[in-house]
């Protein structure tokens, strides 16, 4: 089966029209992207978008051939004009299978969001999936999906990454499936962080124009097993390790700070945090790290290492000059070696999130600069045993290693 990607970009197309924002005023050239437009092996277009044919032409293609349009969510704006002898667009009901004259089969996904996902057979039993903008799969069931995974699953991996987590969940999305995204719009810069962000969720983009076998080999991105996540305050660090796992299902959520009675700031931060949380992931608030990074499991995101180090620091008396003298700081050593032997050890995937403390002025007081050593010791410790270490400075997170 071979798809061609006559566009990859959101309903409006990116650049949008007359929007100011930075992404859509750097969207030059190859960034520039069509609405989101489908063809497959010549007879089945989905979503007709204005210029298809054009589009066609430029990728090699003709739309000749094509049988069926199916439209995947509703179209705003005026009525496009439909291209000669194609035949008119439409939607199928959900469940519904059509078989076209070439031997493809469509069943038309349920979504939980105004729209239609396409499951596409071809012939030799190559299997694509297709999800509209905004949309993922509503009741993967065992009478609504196949038990094996698609060769290819095109979906809005930056706008719903939690679709790709219900797909594998379901077991339809594999360690060989190929994630395209698409519907691609002006939320995330293109190029190198594009690439990036969706790389951690095992899944690339392609540009306009892109022809596909679909089910032939090629290598599936690789999702970093160990990460470091590190930066300033307020920098964006929590959102960026939080956006790492979102396309993964039931990761567990380290919360090393715990409750704090009568603090109402803290309280409000807590929130905020777990309202940003896919409601699949389950939390632990916890700063005993060493169990859970030896048991076998889901990816686990330890936010932070900070204020672990705050825990270990109270545990062995280390902020009194004399318990520090008098065995505190052994006991410290000891414990941060447990926790880094253990991250070498761990099969789990592992995000961690920490702070970056050494830059600011030198504390007054001798129990304050002994924390900032410390912490420079156990993120020095502990970024060496990831594979990807990240720094982020004003919500952009600049690639230190991987």
């Amino acid at each position: 089966m071979e798809l061609t990607l006559l566009g990859t970009g959101a309903p409006e197309g990116l650049p949008r029209p007359d929007c100011p924002c930075a992404v859509c005023a750097a969207a030059r050239g190859g960034a520039v992207r069509a609405a989101t437009s489908l063809l497959v092996d010549g007879v089945l277009l989905l979503d007709l978008t204005p210029g298809a044919a054009l589009a066609a032409a430029r990728a090699g293609r003709t739309l000749a051939g094509v049988r069926q349009v199916l439209l995947s969510h509703p179209h705003e704006g005026p009525a496009m004009e439909l291209p000669p002898g194609l035949p008119a667009a439409g939607r199928v009901a959900d469940g519904r299978v059509l078989t076209l004259l070439s031997g493809h089969r469509v069943r038309a996904v349920p979504m939980d969001a105004p729209g239609t996902g396409y499951e596409v057979v071809s012939p030799d039993g190559e299997r694509l999936l297709y999800l509209p903008p905004g949309g993922a799969p509503a009741g993967l069931d065992a009478e609504r999906v196949r038990s094996e995974p698609y060769d290819l699953v095109a979906a809005d991996v930056v706008g719903r990454p939690d679709a790709v987590a219900r797909l594998r969940v379901a077991g339809v999305v594999g360690p060989s499936t190929e994630v395209l995204a698409v519907h691609l719009d002006h939320g995330v810069p293109q190029g190198a962080e594009l690439a990036r962000r969706l790389a951690a969720a095992g899944a690339r983009a392609v540009p306009d124009g892109t022809a596909l076998v679909v089910g032939a080999y090629r290598p599936v991105p690789q999702v970093p097993r160990r990460t470091l996540v590190t930066g300033g305050a307020r920098s964006g660090k929590s959102l960026e390790a939080e956006r790492r796992l979102a396309a993964f299902p039931g990761v567990v959520y380290v919360a090393t700070g715990g409750g704090r009675d009568g603090d109402a700031e803290w309280a409000e931060r807590v929130r905020a945090h777990r309202e940003r949380r896919p409601a699949s992931w389950r939390t632990e608030e916890t700063c005993d790290l060493v169990p859970l990074l030896a048991q076998d499991g889901p990816p686990l995101l330890v936010d932070c290492l900070s204020l672990w180090l705050t825990d270990a620091m109270d545990r062995v008396g280390a902020w009194d000059d004399a318990a520090w003298e008098g065995g505190g700081e052994k006991a410290l050593r000891a414990r941060t070696a447990e926790l880094v032997d253990a991250v070498r050890a761990t099969r789990r995937t592992v995000v961690a999130v920490t702070n970056e403390v050494g830059s600011s002025v030198v504390p007054a007081t001798a129990s304050v600069r002994r924390y900032r050593d410390e912490l420079g010791r156990l993120n020095a410790a502990f970024a060496a045993e990831c594979e990807h270490l990240l720094l982020v400075v004003a919500g952009q997170a600049l690639v230190l290693r991987g």
